[in-house]
């Protein structure tokens, strides 16, 4: 049991489903399904296994997340709202079934709406701790609900409720480390232009140069690990087992990884705080540590201590997908800040591990696409409601793949035929505001053709015009998410 750290039965239901597995269909008439326990359990288990099992509600156990689902999709507005919505679940017919069982004072009408108005209002105050919901008390006692974007991320990702408010804390931690190291990044080798810009008088002018983005400063490693060091603290890792004396294989493994248990080993200017009153074996208890190890042993190919972390780290890595898109959708909530762009970009160099198994600065393959941006246009418009100009960058994005589609990479079932993602950025080179970003697919080609896609990004102009530097220009990144080496960082003049 993940919440207690020890071995516990297994509840009847599973034990009812194994024994239906004995026997094969079509070639025996009956099957024989043999239970070893304790002579204490041999009773309640005779009771439960040849009399009628009573079936209760679970929804107690996902009541929050359950309601703010119900109100990002705009079906429950008020807390009388939230009532009525209960009346009608399985978990209200066994209230007035079973009371006791669910804690209500008894099945009488007045007791159970009693009963399920306490129950949304806890639920709700627990939505509004953590961001998810806001509610409007001005209405007097059936007070309005409103979705916030932290409830839409927990509804859309399938979220603990107070995950999404986990990932923005997370979010901002990152994001305040990189604002002190923004200006320190080196930058990359600059590529010739003919090479990546087709030849148009638009593009000339509006591209000044094209670089090798660069992920060579350490700061993009840390970047790296620390999304995955504040993914594997969210609350969906709370149940993750830590068996009996896996904290010193825990610790064991911790030693052999690059990063270690508490980035300690990538955030060197940084202070450690250990907790106060834990032990490192009490660290090597905690499942979230756990978590961060197994995902560093899966990127780095560690072996692992024994045969249950196989399991373990399966489950882990399939969920880093979802929770990464998460965490970016959430990050988004605070895209006028300082370093959003170098942010935003550590997030497709993430998924580009988890894609391909190689490490960023890891040696790019000898077969690499070919990349070329045309029809590059930077302008402008007054938007006369809000007298305020917005600025558009139009190009179409180029990409011959070759001989790389046959590369071998780390494919699920869900991804195949999902194509290859690509993100292009735009940002300031001072502050690294985030101007924009989009991400797309590029399709597996059947033959060796070029691949065209025309991008429009919009951006706020002064944001960009006042951090554009001496020379007036802003940045756009593009990230390939299957492939090392083949990133750019292209330099855009504002000056039309």
């Amino acid at each position: 049991d993940g919440k207690t750290s020890r071995y516990v039965d297994y509840p009847v239901t599973d034990i009812l489903q194994m024994m239906g597995r004995a026997g094969r269909p079509q070639f025996d008439k009956e099957g024989v399904a043999v239970i070893m326990c304790e002579e204490s359990k041999k009773t309640f288990l005779k009771k439960f296994l040849y009399e009628p099992f009573p079936v209760e509600s679970c929804l107690a156990e996902r009541m929050c997340e359950t309601m703010n689902a119900e109100i990002s999709i705009g079906t429950i507005n008020s807390l009388s709202d939230a009532v009525g919505f209960l009346r009608w679940t399985f978990y209200a017919r066994r209230l007035k079934l079973n009371p006791t069982y669910y804690g209500a004072a008894s099945s009488e009408d007045n007791d159970v709406e009693s009963f399920l108005l306490t129950v949304v209002q806890n639920s709700t105050q627990k939505l509004e701790d953590n961001g998810c919901i806001h509610i409007d008390k001005s209405a007097g006692t059936d007070a309005s609900i409103a979705t916030t974007p932290l409830g839409r991320a927990a509804s859309n990702f399938y979220l603990n409720h107070a995950t999404p408010k986990q990932m923005l804390n997370g979010a901002r931690s990152l994001r305040k480390i990189l604002a002190q190291h923004h200006d320190d990044e080196s930058k990359g080798v600059e590529l010739p232009k003919q090479n990546y810009i087709a030849g148009d008088s638009n593009s000339n002018k509006a591209v000044l140069s094209v670089w090798k983005f660069s992920t060579e400063h350490s700061i993009h490693t840390f970047a790296i690990a620390k999304i995955l060091y504040e993914l594997s603290f969210t609350h969906e890792f709370n149940e993750l087992p830590v068996r009996h004396n896996e904290e010193e294989l825990n610790l064991e493994l911790s030693r052999g990884l690059p990063w270690g248990y508490d980035l300690g080993k990538v955030s060197f200017w940084m202070d450690k705080k250990k907790p106060a009153g834990s032990s490192i074996l009490d660290i090597m208890l905690d499942p979230h540590t756990k978590c961060f190890l197994l995902l560093q042993a899966f990127i780095f190919k560690s072996k692992l201590p024994i045969s249950d972390y196989i399991n373990d780290m399966r489950s882990v890595v399939e969920q880093v997908p979802r929770l990464l898109a998460a965490m970016q959708y959430v990050a988004l909530d605070d895209d006028a800040s300082a370093a959003n762009f170098d942010m935003i970009s550590a997030f497709p160099l993430v998924r580009r591990i988890f894609a391909t198994g190689t490490m960023i600065n890891s040696k790019a393959p000898p077969n690499g696409p070919s990349i070329k941006l045309g029809s590059v246009r930077v302008d402008r418009e007054l938007k006369k409601s809000s007298n305020h100009h917005v600025g558009f960058v139009d190009l179409s994005y180029n990409i011959k793949l070759g001989n790389l589609k046959r590369n071998n990479q780390r494919r699920t079932r869900q991804d195949k035929g999902a194509g290859q993602g690509v993100t292009i950025a735009l940002g300031t080179l001072k502050g690294g505001y985030l101007l924009n970003h989009t991400s797309f697919n590029v399709p597996m080609p059947r033959d060796d053709k070029h691949w065209k896609k025309n991008v429009r990004l919009a951006f706020d102009w002064t944001t960009a015009e006042v951090n554009s530097g001496d020379d007036g220009v802003i940045v756009m990144r593009i990230i390939h998410e299957f492939v090392q080496g083949s990133d750019l960082e292209v330099l855009v003049s504002l000056k039309r």
